[in-house]
């Protein structure tokens, strides 16, 4: 068995930058044991593997590897898979299709961009999980070596899912951002206490007028210290936005760019937008660029 196998850097149009994600654009045959094999050798923080569809309910089924497990869904990684599916189809025309994920059937956009293609993900349930506070709170503090001054005032330190669970944690300066230097081994042991392995640390601290929120995002309890650019932190983070009512918006919709990499000399930039109704979030997606690395074939 031959497998195509490429290398993709997502949110991002230039090599070496943004977020890297091996995708495996012909994954039919292969076993969860191989994927997983394949997704640990590769070593980025997911591996996309596309399967063909037996329905018409959706025409792709795409499976999401950490180094160390599988996963719902992953923002970087399927930008990656679709942008692989781009090229390899040549599209010539915007397309919209379904995946099936382990978040559920959702839409893909393809829009034809300079040169390239530019790929929308619509993400998974908004979701609201627990607020992060007590003796909980003062171990996320110490393990992102933090203190209370540093945390955004008045908004919670909460859980929240459009697929993939992330904590939101709000600070007022980009610095102590730049600057953290978490206990990776701490964020792994509190992922367990809480049942979220993803913690986002985000600020509105940010120089560049069309850029609203920087941002770092660590995993380390699946095996990924920190992710250059992360979907399913900033799409959760927009539906948290909505609810707390920390940006303005029109009442139907808010769209916004997020940075992060920065730090880990891997920057990218995210499109998040988010549908509401009665001031409520009720959609979110995440779109970007992408560029091929490199591709290659792996026989089994």
């Amino acid at each position: 068995m031959i497998i195509n196998l490429y290398q993709v850097d997502s949110f991002t149009k230039k090599i070496f930058t943004g977020n890297p994600a091996g995708v495996v654009s012909n994954a039919d045959g292969l076993s969860e044991e191989q994927m997983q094999q394949i997704a640990r050798e590769l070593n980025n923080s997911e591996t996309a593997f596309i399967f063909s569809s037996d329905t018409d309910d959706y025409d792709v089924h795409v499976r999401f590897f950490t180094p160390v497990k599988e996963v719902p869904i992953c923002g970087h990684a399927t930008i990656a898979a679709h942008f692989v599916r781009a090229v390899e189809k040549n599209y010539q025309n915007d397309e919209r299709i379904y995946q099936k994920t382990g978040a559920g059937i959702l839409p893909v956009e393809i829009n034809i961009t300079e040169n390239s293609y530019r790929i929308t993900m619509t993400q998974g349930k908004v979701e609201f999980g627990d607020v992060i506070e007590g003796e909980n709170l003062d171990i996320l503090k110490k393990a992102l070596n933090i203190n209370s001054t540093d945390l955004t005032e008045n908004i919670p330190v909460q859980i929240v899912s459009t697929g993939h669970s992330k904590v939101m944690i709000g600070l007022k300066k980009y610095d102590v951002i730049h600057n953290m230097k978490p206990n990776f081994q701490m964020l792994s042991d509190l992922s367990d206490r809480i049942g979220c392995n993803g913690y986002y640390v985000f600020t509105f601290d940010t120089a560049e007028k069309d850029i609203l929120i920087n941002g770092r995002m660590f995993a380390p309890a699946i095996g990924i210290n920190e992710d250059p650019v992360t979907g399913n932190a900033n799409g959760p983070l927009g539906a948290y936005l909505v609810k707390y009512d920390l940006v303005g918006h029109d009442g139907k919709r808010l769209h916004f760019q997020a940075r992060q990499g920065i730090t880990i000399k891997r920057e990218g930039i995210i499109e998040v937008e988010v549908a509401i109704e009665d001031k409520l979030p009720v959609l979110v997606k995440v779109a970007g660029e992408a560029v091929i690395v490199y591709k290659t074939h792996i026989e089994l």
